[in-house]
């Protein structure tokens, strides 16, 4: 399986449209037999990418999933990630803010969460929730201390925040934390699919209620936030990825592939034992042994 990852790659400075990018592009499967042997390859090579991360306990990966409303982030999570030790990696899936995190500023909450040196961080969805559901329903900053002369000039707000987000992301990346971004891109009329799918299948009927259609009804706000975050926000260092979701497996496998490439990019090695520590291990052998 060969991608081209910089199809899927925001370069920095970059101002985008999403009409622009598909969402949906050429199968890199020929059957589901076909990929479920690709995705168990990627794996097992994240698998053991990660305890190299783990062992080298140099650099901390975060990985970020934004998208639509059924644009496939639980599951992309949930299958991309499968073969991770669960004790190298955190997923968080951040919801409606508490009144404890409304009293902080608005990167507070994820900064808390942000991975350990050695350890991968998911976050299903994240700070950029303040520069698009937040742009969205404005009301919102009422509930974190904002004035309504703040929701008026909304064109100084946006950009303050894009401007902490890019110095935080910095400031990460200097200190040895890998940031990989991932918008899934969703067409509308995939949307629609999937919510019907979620009406039909009893078993899905809990994924669904009134909000979500509340929701779509801002589609096009949605779509011009996206387009000036991510145009604001993606760096070299912390870059996004536009990634087609219409086809689940299909973006699975491009957002896995990605996810390895960086990794190995990563100047990651195993701890070699010292001198001392190496003596200390021929002392063990020779106990161990000599046990009966």
């Amino acid at each position: 399986m060969k991608i081209k990852s910089k199809d899927f790659l925001v370069k920095e400075g970059l101002k985008i449209k999403l009409i622009d990018w598909p969402t949906q592009v050429n199968r890199l499967y020929k059957s589901k037999e076909q990929y479920n042997l690709l995705q168990q390859e990627n794996i097992a090579d994240l698998a053991a990418l990660q305890r190299l991360l783990y062992a080298s306990n140099r650099y901390a990966l975060l990985l970020i999933f934004q998208g639509m409303d059924c644009s496939g982030k639980d599951g992309m999570i949930r299958h991309v990630m499968s073969g991770v030790n669960p004790q190298g990696v955190e997923v968080v899936s951040f919801k409606q803010p508490c009144l404890e995190e409304l009293q902080h500023d608005f990167l507070w909450r994820t900064t808390c969460r942000l991975p350990e040196r050695g350890r991968i961080g998911v976050f299903n969805r994240s700070y950029y929730e303040e520069v698009l559901i937040v742009r969205v329903h404005p009301d919102l900053l009422v509930k974190e201390g904002f004035p309504d002369e703040a929701r008026r000039d909304d064109k100084k707000l946006w950009k303050g925040r894009y401007r902490s987000i890019v110095d935080q992301e910095s400031h990460l990346s200097r200190n040895h934390t890998r940031i990989l971004k991932f918008y899934l891109h969703l067409s509308k009329e995939e949307q629609k699919k999937r919510f019907l799918a979620r009406i039909d299948e009893p078993d899905k009927n809990w994924k669904m209620d009134l909000s979500d259609i509340n929701e779509r009804k801002q589609w096009n706000k949605y779509k011009q936030a996206y387009e000036d975050c991510i145009s604001a926000t993606s760096s070299d260092h912390s870059p996004w990825y536009i990634i087609p979701a219409d086809d689940k497996d299909n973006a699975r496998l491009i957002v896995s592939q990605i996810i390895l490439e960086s990794l190995k990019e990563l100047d990651l090695a195993y701890p070699k034992a010292t001198p001392e520590h190496q003596e200390e291990l021929k002392k063990i052998r020779k106990q161990l042994i000599k046990e009966k």
